[in-house]
């Protein structure tokens, strides 16, 4: 068996989040064939399998975070999903050398208490420490009873304190290998330990359910397999259950069953949290009743994307760890008007015509070029100056900004660098953005003019020296050789690492900025 751990896809990510399997239960996987999108702290990717194999198990489902390294899946060997049981076999033995064994024996009974007759089934108690470990598919169907779903409300406490470690452990249960699937060969223990971790199975299949909604599932006394899943996939949430629970009688109805054992555990399950669910209600009612006589009304919590999580810390370091300052000018932009509405009108109908912002972009480029400080950084008390002039440009993402690069600025001409520049802009609007493109950049511009806004004081993008931010083109009244007339001017404001970007090394960089902008043959040559 292979893990499938959580890759790193992005140079700041520290944990991933599940969005969608691309691949189901029991399909082959090839080497670099597309397994899994995850949603990073920058944007969502598709991770391609490392290795070969047959996914034998999902170990994280839709919605769930985990850490980088951590396992996310398990590969096992073969090809399709002919070799499904035996490979699900001998996850579930952990090695134990049993599972091609019980893969051979699918008639066993699945009534018996343990196969004391049967060597390959001491086997497979001793593997998976729950005693199901070793059940072929074959005879789930006759496990998998109605027993099964009804015992799931309760509480159980045959398995002998391990439910605590089922709520935390998620779908995986008591067994190392994550995977419940069929009943057990001891047919009491069996039912109980699968329904402990939230994985009842009816005729319709197996109820997938987050460890948390379990966990309430389980205090509620409330049947999974009678919730509505408003998750990925229909997986039941905690939202669900709690739903679930309050719109059903205290505790939840256990349907009548046989023995005392099940009654009694029925009654402790339905009697336990039913003081705790009342607080709960009561402690929700008083809050809602504050929040409804504060003076701002009703308070709504949203809860941050990864991205706007790490867009949040990043920024918070950059002005807390970064000394600002910040310089500021207008550019007569009159010829860079006019050059712009001579190449929209030479243009073909296909043809891509550079924005004002390309123009910026490329002036930047070429200044950078001879004043390689600025295309620098300030790390761990030393100065990074790069071989590349990577620009990025600020795009409003989904609910984010993210600065996408244009690569090698200095080298592309205005019709390259306004393709590229539209392109980028398409992957972020599309969620298909790709880590080098968000942490390639060494020098940023910030561009709010589209809104009307003449100036603004942007946060340097660390590591960066600096960032230019750049406004509107305003027509404005100027005098030029003793007679009034109009330019078209355009406010800049360049936010500069006083660390790495000194006074003087700011002002001179921005000043060709200008001069460039300024007369706009130089962004031909």
């Amino acid at each position: 068996m292979t893990d499938v751990l959580m890759p790193r896809l992005s140079d700041s990510m520290e944990e991933g989040t599940i969005v969608k399997w691309l691949k189901s239960k029991g399909d082959s996987v090839e080497v670099g064939e597309e397994l899994v999108e995850i949603e990073t702290d920058k944007a969502n990717m598709v991770y391609e399998a490392d290795d070969a194999g047959t996914l034998s198990e999902i170990l994280a489902e839709e919605g769930d975070s985990l850490a980088i390294g951590e396992p996310i899946a398990r590969l096992g060997e073969g090809n399709g999903a002919s070799g499904d049981s035996s490979s699900e076999e001998e996850g579930e033995d952990d090695g134990s050398g049993s599972g091609s064994d019980s893969a051979e024996s699918p008639d066993d009974d699945p009534d018996s208490d343990g196969g004391d007759s049967d060597s390959a089934q001491e086997d497979e108690g001793d593997g998976s420490e729950s005693g199901d470990g070793g059940e072929s598919e074959a005879a789930e169907p006759e496990a998998g009873s109605e027993e099964d779903v009804d015992a799931g409300e309760a509480p159980a406490e045959d398995s002998g304190g391990g439910s605590e470690a089922d709520e935390e452990g998620g779908e995986g249960s008591e067994q190392d290998s994550g995977e419940e699937e069929g009943g057990g060969s001891d047919s009491g223990d069996g039912q109980d330990e699968g329904n402990d971790s939230g994985e009842q199975e009816s005729g319709e299949g197996r109820v997938k359910a987050s460890p948390l909604a379990r966990r309430i599932a389980s205090e509620a006394g409330v049947e999974l397999a009678g919730v509505s899943g408003s998750g990925p996939g229909g997986r039941i949430l905690k939202a669900d259950v709690e739903a679930a629970a309050g719109g059903s009688p205290s505790g939840g109805e256990e349907p009548s069953g046989d023995g005392d054992d099940k009654a009694e555990d029925a009654k402790k399950g339905s009697e336990e949290p039913k003081s705790e669910r009342s607080a709960s209600e009561g402690s929700e009612k008083a809050r809602e009743q504050g929040r409804a006589e504060t003076a701002k009304g009703h308070t709504e919590v949203i809860e941050l994307t990864r991205l706007q999580t790490t867009i949040a810390r990043r920024m918070a370091e950059s002005k807390a760890t970064a000394p600002h300052f910040y310089l500021q000018t207008e550019i007569d932009m009159s010829r860079c008007v006019a050059a712009r509405a001579a190449l929209k009108a030479s243009a073909g109908e296909d043809d891509v015509v550079p924005s004002f912002n390309d123009m910026v972009v490329k002036a930047c480029a070429i200044a950078l070029g001879e004043f390689p400080r600025a295309n620098g950084a300030y790390r761990d008390g030393k100065f990074e100056q790069y071989s590349r002039i990577n620009v990025g440009i600020a795009v409003a993402g989904r609910d984010a900004l993210v600065v996408p690069t244009i690569f090698d600025a200095d080298k592309k001409g205005l019709r390259e660098i306004a393709a590229d520049a539209k392109g980028l802009a398409r992957k972020v609007r599309d969620g298909k953005i790709t880590p080098p493109e968000l942490s390639g950049a060494t020098f940023t511009v910030s561009n709010l003019g589209m809104y009307g806004v003449t100036n603004f004081h942007a946060v340097i993008n660390s590591p960066q020296a600096g960032i230019l931010a750049v406004g509107a083109i305003v027509e404005k009244p100027a005098v030029r050789e003793g007679e009034i007339t109009t330019t078209h001017q355009m406010g800049v404001s360049i936010a500069c690492d006083h660390r790495i970007l000194y006074g003087a090394d700011g002002a001179q960089f921005l000043a060709r900025v200008r001069a460039i902008l300024e007369e706009p043959l130089g962004l031909a040559l």
